[in-house]
């Protein structure tokens, strides 16, 4: 019998069907990471388009991971109320029609809007997605092969991303990058019906103000930090704007301590390493989008690389990340515990961020952008599922959801605040040196230079932080 009475699908349904469910799941992982590297070799090509600014470019990537970072705990809540296939289904439904909106843009106001609503609807497919594949496999060598293909989906995602992103907007126009999720969304949506289970809903609220408050509050926090450059540090705006945003984060956690079912009930803050591996796990993004994102302006700015040739480039440190996840990452774990295997990522990730912090304004692909992008992909995969790992390690069987939940809250969030950090590091040197009569190349690169001697001083700062306070907990 294929269902007990709940409606879930039990670990003794057919074999083929289960597997092909796993697959449809992990295309929307795909997609979801997809989303998100695939922009980024396009960006000088939508920046001459749409007249964006240098510094304003972050926002195509902001926008979309500020409402995926923000709405992610809000849609593992919906899954649980309303049922995962029914959340999940909803999900592919506003990515698609945002995917629509992006891909016919005539301003930044359009672009920054459909890659908010995509960041949406990927809140509410990503939660919902694994939280199907948890459902489905209950046997301990199923479910590490079926997390196995979820993390290497994911970086295929990020793979296929950087690649068609540069073969996209070189052969089509940007505006492709975005409409291709559409025939793919449509399929999701109609294999779903077929593969998914409805699952089970329980009573409950949604604390949709809660969801609201962290939300605006991290907009107006970025925000404050990516107009500093103009406003000033010590500015009223930019001091007024930060203290919004504090406050904000202030009344939401007075909120979620008062409520009976609030979006994180702070009492799982005191499971062991959770606390300590999010911030871990925040870090991590902060040093590691802002490498992409600094290395595919150094290729098209600096170097003067097409998109496609800019894709290409990235394209062996993509792979190197996908086999190194799903051959190495999980024996070494095994081996050494997670502990061992983050400080060591990050020491790696470290040492890449240093080397492109060296990178000369005539580089060369062999020299300067190979070996550091390889030593970056072993830092990433040592890192980030240990990492993971760590930050559930102690959670109990009901709160393996919420502890999900909030590493990828946190990684999208760290995501956020470490780009517009670094960016606006950046920017500033840049115009400093553009003070001094230097050209606008040279002027560039040193800014270049800068951001990812940033992002290396944040990976170290990591790194200590998970020799102090990561635990090794016992079996």
């Amino acid at each position: 019998m294929n269902k007990n009475k709940t409606g879930t699908i039990n670990p003794t349904a057919p074999y083929s069907k289960r597997w092909a469910a796993l697959f449809l799941l992990c295309t929307a992982q795909f997609i979801v990471i997809m989303d998100t590297s695939i922009i980024g070799v396009a960006l000088p090509a939508i920046k001459a388009d749409l007249g964006y600014s240098q510094s304003g470019l972050q926002w195509i990537f902001n926008a979309y991971v500020i409402l995926f970072g923000g709405f992610l705990l809000l849609g593992g809540r919906l899954s649980d109320l309303f049922g995962a296939r029914k959340i999940f289904m909803w999900g592919f439904a506003i990515l698609s029609g945002a995917s629509l909106l992006a891909g016919v843009a005539w301003s930044e106001a359009a672009l920054n809007t459909g890659r908010a609503l995509q960041g949406l609807g990927s809140a509410l497919i990503a939660p919902a997605a694994l939280t199907l594949v948890l459902s489905k496999f209950t046997d301990p060598k199923e479910l590490n092969k079926a997390l196995g293909f979820w993390g290497a989906s994911a970086a295929a995602g990020g793979s296929a991303g950087v690649f068609l992103g540069g073969a996209i907007t070189e052969w089509l126009s940007w505006h492709w990058l975005f409409l291709i999720n559409i025939p793919v969304g449509l399929a999701v949506l109609f294999f779903s019906q077929k593969l998914l289970f409805k699952g089970t809903t329980r009573k409950g609220k949604v604390d949709i103000v809660g969801a609201i408050l962290a939300t605006v509050a991290l907009i107006v926090m970025v925000y404050a930090i990516i107009s500093a450059e103009n406003a000033g540090w010590i500015s009223v705006q930019t001091i007024g704007l930060l203290g919004l945003s504090l406050l904000l984060f202030i009344i939401f956690i007075i909120i979620q301590k008062q409520k009976r079912e609030p979006l994180i009930p702070l009492a799982i803050f005191k499971v062991p390493n959770l606390l300590s591996g999010n911030v871990v796990m925040a870090l991590l993004a902060a040093a590691w989008i802002p490498l992409w994102f600094f290395l595919n302006l150094y290729l098209q700015q600096t170097l003067h690389y097409t998109a496609f040739n800019s894709g290409l480039a990235l394209l062996p440190m993509t792979i190197a990340i996908m086999f190194l996840m799903v051959g190495l990452t999980g024996k070494l774990v095994a081996r050494f515990g997670f502990k061992a295997n983050m400080v060591a990522g990050l020491l790696a990730l470290a040492g890449s961020l240093l080397l492109f912090s060296t990178i000369p304004p005539d580089g060369t692909f062999i020299i300067n952008v190979l070996p550091a992008s390889l030593l970056g992909a072993l830092g990433m995969s040592l890192t980030y599922i240990p990492g993971t790992i760590a930050s559930m390690s102690g959670a109990k069987p009901e709160e393996t959801g919420l502890a999900s939940g909030l590493v990828n809250t946190s990684y999208q969030i760290g995501s956020a605040l470490g780009l517009a950090i670094i960016v606006a590091i950046s920017a500033a040197k840049t115009n400093t040196i553009k003070a001094t009569g230097a050209t606008e190349a040279t002027a560039l690169n040193t800014g270049f230079q800068t951001g990812f001697f940033a992002a290396s001083i944040i990976c170290l700062i990591a790194a200590v932080m998970a020799v102090i306070f990561i635990k090794t907990l016992k079996k």
